[in-house]
Protein backbone atom coordinates (compact mmCIF):
# COMPACT_ATOMS: atom_id res chain seq x y z
CA UNK A 1 0.00 0.00 0.00
CA UNK A 2 0.99 3.61 -0.49
CA UNK A 3 2.88 5.03 3.15
CA UNK A 4 3.86 7.99 4.59
CA UNK A 5 7.44 9.26 4.52
CA UNK A 6 7.50 8.15 7.97
CA UNK A 7 6.06 4.70 8.05
CA UNK A 8 8.55 3.91 5.56
CA UNK A 9 11.39 5.78 7.83
CA UNK A 10 10.43 3.61 10.63
CA UNK A 11 10.11 0.25 8.69
CA UNK A 12 13.77 0.43 7.04
CA UNK A 13 15.03 1.34 10.25
CA UNK A 14 13.60 -1.57 12.02
CA UNK A 15 14.46 -3.94 8.96
CA UNK A 16 18.09 -2.55 9.45
CA UNK A 17 18.34 -2.87 13.48
CA UNK A 18 17.00 -6.65 12.41
CA UNK A 19 19.69 -6.77 9.57
CA UNK A 20 22.39 -5.75 12.93
CA UNK A 21 20.98 -8.18 14.87
CA UNK A 22 21.71 -11.00 12.51
CA UNK A 23 24.71 -10.33 11.73
CA UNK A 24 25.74 -10.94 15.47
CA UNK A 25 23.77 -13.76 16.30
CA UNK A 26 25.90 -15.18 13.48
CA UNK A 27 29.00 -14.53 16.16
CA UNK A 28 27.51 -15.75 19.10
CA UNK A 29 26.30 -19.15 17.16
CA UNK A 30 29.89 -20.02 16.46
CA UNK A 31 31.24 -19.30 20.42
CA UNK A 32 31.40 -22.91 22.13
CA UNK A 33 32.07 -24.20 25.69
CA UNK A 34 28.89 -23.93 28.02
CA UNK A 35 27.32 -20.65 27.71
CA UNK A 36 23.74 -20.16 26.96
CA UNK A 37 22.37 -17.61 23.87
CA UNK A 38 19.12 -16.30 24.18
CA UNK A 39 18.10 -13.58 21.42
CA UNK A 40 15.15 -11.01 21.15
CA UNK A 41 13.90 -11.25 24.97
CA UNK A 42 11.11 -8.80 25.58
CA UNK A 43 10.46 -8.67 29.85
CA UNK A 44 8.63 -7.32 32.15
CA UNK A 45 9.45 -5.81 35.66
CA UNK A 46 6.53 -4.13 37.76
CA UNK A 47 4.78 -2.59 35.34
CA UNK A 48 7.83 -1.37 32.76
CA UNK A 49 8.64 -3.44 29.79
CA UNK A 50 12.26 -4.03 28.90
CA UNK A 51 13.90 -5.65 25.43
CA UNK A 52 16.90 -7.52 25.63
CA UNK A 53 18.36 -8.02 21.71
CA UNK A 54 20.86 -10.75 22.58
CA UNK A 55 21.71 -12.55 26.50
CA UNK A 56 24.56 -14.84 27.01
CA UNK A 57 25.06 -16.75 30.24
CA UNK A 58 28.61 -17.58 31.69
CA UNK A 59 29.22 -19.25 34.70
CA UNK A 60 30.14 -15.89 36.78
CA UNK A 61 28.06 -13.76 34.89
CA UNK A 62 24.68 -12.36 32.51
CA UNK A 63 25.77 -10.66 29.84
CA UNK A 64 23.40 -8.02 27.70
CA UNK A 65 24.04 -6.81 24.31
CA UNK A 66 22.21 -4.19 23.02
CA UNK A 67 22.76 -4.52 19.15
CA UNK A 68 23.04 -1.53 16.72
CA UNK A 69 23.37 -1.48 12.89
CA UNK A 70 24.24 2.47 13.04
CA UNK A 71 26.50 3.59 9.67
CA UNK A 72 28.27 6.66 9.79
CA UNK A 73 30.30 9.13 11.91
CA UNK A 74 29.52 9.23 15.35
CA UNK A 75 30.18 10.77 18.96
CA UNK A 76 29.27 11.66 22.19
CA UNK A 77 29.61 14.55 24.11
CA UNK A 78 28.21 15.83 27.74
CA UNK A 79 25.80 12.53 27.22
CA UNK A 80 24.30 12.96 24.31
CA UNK A 81 24.80 11.09 21.27
CA UNK A 82 25.38 13.14 17.75
CA UNK A 83 25.65 11.97 14.62
CA UNK A 84 28.36 13.87 12.26
CA UNK A 85 28.04 17.11 12.07
CA UNK A 86 25.77 17.47 15.44
CA UNK A 87 22.60 15.56 14.71
CA UNK A 88 21.22 14.32 18.05
CA UNK A 89 20.20 10.64 17.95
CA UNK A 90 18.49 8.63 20.82
CA UNK A 91 21.27 7.73 23.46
CA UNK A 92 21.94 3.57 23.22
CA UNK A 93 23.92 3.95 26.06
CA UNK A 94 21.16 5.53 28.54
CA UNK A 95 19.14 2.58 26.61
CA UNK A 96 21.75 -0.27 27.76
CA UNK A 97 21.82 1.54 31.17
CA UNK A 98 18.26 1.48 31.66
CA UNK A 99 18.17 -2.09 30.93
CA UNK A 100 20.89 -3.45 33.01
CA UNK A 101 18.99 -1.50 36.14
CA UNK A 102 15.91 -3.92 34.80
CA UNK A 103 17.64 -6.74 34.26
CA UNK A 104 19.06 -6.84 37.79
CA UNK A 105 15.74 -6.02 39.04
CA UNK A 106 14.19 -8.67 37.64
CA UNK A 107 16.55 -11.25 38.65
CA UNK A 108 16.44 -10.39 42.00
CA UNK A 109 12.96 -10.26 42.07
CA UNK A 110 13.41 -14.17 40.68
CA UNK A 111 15.57 -15.07 43.43
CA UNK A 112 19.06 -15.08 41.51
CA UNK A 113 22.33 -13.60 41.97
CA UNK A 114 24.94 -13.09 39.47
CA UNK A 115 26.61 -10.53 37.87
CA UNK A 116 24.91 -8.52 34.78
CA UNK A 117 27.08 -6.64 32.38
CA UNK A 118 25.76 -4.61 29.69
CA UNK A 119 27.28 -3.46 26.26
CA UNK A 120 26.41 -1.48 23.32
CA UNK A 121 27.53 -3.70 20.17
CA UNK A 122 27.75 -1.74 16.57
CA UNK A 123 27.79 -4.59 14.26
CA UNK A 124 28.25 -2.45 10.63
CA UNK A 125 31.85 -2.19 9.81
CA UNK A 126 30.78 1.66 8.16
CA UNK A 127 30.86 2.80 12.04
CA UNK A 128 32.78 5.22 13.39
CA UNK A 129 32.62 6.75 17.01
CA UNK A 130 34.49 9.23 18.73
CA UNK A 131 35.38 11.00 21.49
CA UNK A 132 34.47 7.73 23.34
CA UNK A 133 35.27 7.25 27.21
CA UNK A 134 37.73 4.34 27.54
CA UNK A 135 35.24 2.94 30.60
CA UNK A 136 32.05 3.07 27.99
CA UNK A 137 30.42 -0.28 27.61
CA UNK A 138 31.00 -0.21 23.90
CA UNK A 139 32.16 -2.84 21.62
CA UNK A 140 33.00 -1.49 18.24
CA UNK A 141 32.95 -3.63 14.70
CA UNK A 142 36.97 -3.71 14.72
CA UNK A 143 36.69 -5.14 18.17
CA UNK A 144 33.70 -7.59 17.85
CA UNK A 145 36.05 -10.78 16.76
CA UNK A 146 38.64 -9.91 19.24
CA UNK A 147 36.09 -9.74 22.11
CA UNK A 148 33.94 -13.02 21.30
CA UNK A 149 37.20 -15.17 20.63
CA UNK A 150 38.49 -13.40 24.29
CA UNK A 151 35.01 -14.46 25.87
CA UNK A 152 35.23 -18.09 23.86
CA UNK A 153 38.27 -18.26 25.43
CA UNK A 154 36.87 -17.84 29.38
CA UNK A 155 36.45 -20.89 31.43
CA UNK A 156 32.35 -21.65 32.19
CA UNK A 157 31.05 -23.93 33.76
CA UNK A 158 27.17 -24.18 34.14
CA UNK A 159 24.42 -25.88 36.60
CA UNK A 160 21.57 -26.03 37.34
CA UNK A 161 20.60 -22.58 38.93
CA UNK A 162 22.01 -21.28 35.05
CA UNK A 163 19.39 -23.51 33.38
CA UNK A 164 16.56 -21.97 35.90
CA UNK A 165 17.73 -18.62 34.97
CA UNK A 166 17.60 -19.35 31.09
CA UNK A 167 14.01 -21.28 31.70
CA UNK A 168 12.57 -18.66 33.91
CA UNK A 169 13.54 -16.22 31.36
CA UNK A 170 12.26 -18.21 28.74
CA UNK A 171 8.95 -18.47 30.34
CA UNK A 172 8.17 -14.83 31.37
CA UNK A 173 9.28 -13.62 27.83
CA UNK A 174 6.38 -11.29 25.88
CA UNK A 175 5.99 -12.52 22.61
CA UNK A 176 3.72 -9.20 21.94
CA UNK A 177 5.36 -5.37 23.06
CA UNK A 178 2.58 -2.83 24.08
CA UNK A 179 4.62 -0.34 22.29
CA UNK A 180 4.59 -1.46 18.96
CA UNK A 181 2.93 0.83 16.44
CA UNK A 182 2.14 -0.81 13.08
CA UNK A 183 0.39 1.65 10.40
CA UNK A 184 -3.31 2.02 9.51
CA UNK A 185 -4.44 -0.93 7.11
CA UNK A 186 -7.26 -2.32 6.19
CA UNK A 187 -7.86 -5.01 2.63
CA UNK A 188 -9.32 -2.35 0.37
CA UNK A 189 -5.89 -0.07 0.68
CA UNK A 190 -3.58 -3.08 -0.04
CA UNK A 191 -2.43 -3.87 -3.73
CA UNK A 192 -3.99 -7.28 -4.68
CA UNK A 193 -0.71 -8.69 -6.14
CA UNK A 194 1.27 -11.49 -5.54
CA UNK A 195 4.78 -10.38 -3.78
CA UNK A 196 8.38 -12.15 -4.03
CA UNK A 197 9.20 -14.04 -1.02
CA UNK A 198 13.49 -12.95 -1.81
CA UNK A 199 12.88 -9.37 -2.61
CA UNK A 200 9.19 -8.20 -2.07
CA UNK A 201 8.85 -7.63 -5.38
CA UNK A 202 5.68 -8.34 -7.35
CA UNK A 203 5.37 -11.00 -9.57
CA UNK A 204 4.22 -11.51 -13.42
CA UNK A 205 2.17 -14.76 -14.12
CA UNK A 206 4.60 -17.44 -16.36
CA UNK A 207 2.65 -19.69 -18.46
CA UNK A 208 -0.14 -20.89 -17.20
CA UNK A 209 0.71 -22.35 -13.56
CA UNK A 210 4.12 -20.28 -12.52
CA UNK A 211 4.46 -16.93 -11.84
CA UNK A 212 8.01 -15.12 -12.20
CA UNK A 213 9.59 -12.13 -9.83
CA UNK A 214 10.16 -9.10 -11.78
CA UNK A 215 13.38 -8.01 -9.77
CA UNK A 216 15.39 -11.05 -9.22
CA UNK A 217 13.41 -13.65 -11.50
CA UNK A 218 12.55 -16.08 -9.01
CA UNK A 219 10.25 -18.72 -9.65
CA UNK A 220 7.44 -19.93 -8.14
CA UNK A 221 4.42 -22.24 -8.34
CA UNK A 222 0.62 -20.45 -8.33
CA UNK A 223 -0.14 -23.34 -5.43
CA UNK A 224 2.20 -22.01 -3.67
CA UNK A 225 2.24 -18.05 -4.38
CA UNK A 226 -1.09 -18.83 -3.39
CA UNK A 227 -1.25 -20.55 -0.30
CA UNK A 228 1.83 -17.62 1.03
CA UNK A 229 -1.28 -15.14 -0.05
CA UNK A 230 -3.37 -16.74 2.51
CA UNK A 231 -0.95 -17.21 4.89
CA UNK A 232 -0.34 -13.14 4.74
CA UNK A 233 -3.98 -12.40 4.86
CA UNK A 234 -4.31 -14.84 8.18
CA UNK A 235 -1.08 -12.49 9.62
CA UNK A 236 -2.80 -9.52 7.98
CA UNK A 237 -6.27 -10.04 9.02
CA UNK A 238 -6.82 -12.72 11.96
CA UNK A 239 -9.94 -11.80 13.02
CA UNK A 240 -11.67 -11.48 9.73
CA UNK A 241 -14.60 -14.47 8.76
CA UNK A 242 -13.31 -17.72 7.64
CA UNK A 243 -9.34 -16.12 7.63
CA UNK A 244 -8.99 -16.33 3.88
CA UNK A 245 -10.04 -13.70 1.52
CA UNK A 246 -13.61 -15.52 -0.31
CA UNK A 247 -12.97 -16.81 -3.85
CA UNK A 248 -9.05 -16.30 -3.60
CA UNK A 249 -7.78 -17.41 -7.37
CA UNK A 250 -5.06 -15.93 -9.04
CA UNK A 251 -7.22 -13.36 -10.80
CA UNK A 252 -7.68 -11.78 -7.49
CA UNK A 253 -4.79 -12.02 -6.43
CA UNK A 254 -2.90 -11.02 -9.48
CA UNK A 255 0.13 -11.98 -10.86
CA UNK A 256 0.32 -8.68 -12.43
Amino acid sequence: MTTSEKEMFDYLNAEKGYDGELMFDQLTDKLHGERIVLKDLLLKTSSTYFQIDSVIISQWKVDLFEVKNYEGDYFSESGKFFKVPKREVKNPFNQLERNTSLMRQWLNQHGFQIEVKGWVTFVNPEFSLFQAPLNFPVILPSQLNRFMRNLDLQPSRLNNIHKKIAETLISNHHEKSPYTQLPAYELGLLKKLISCPKCLHFMILMGRNKCICNNCSYIEKINSSVLRIVGNHQLLFPSSKNNYPRNISVEWWSCG
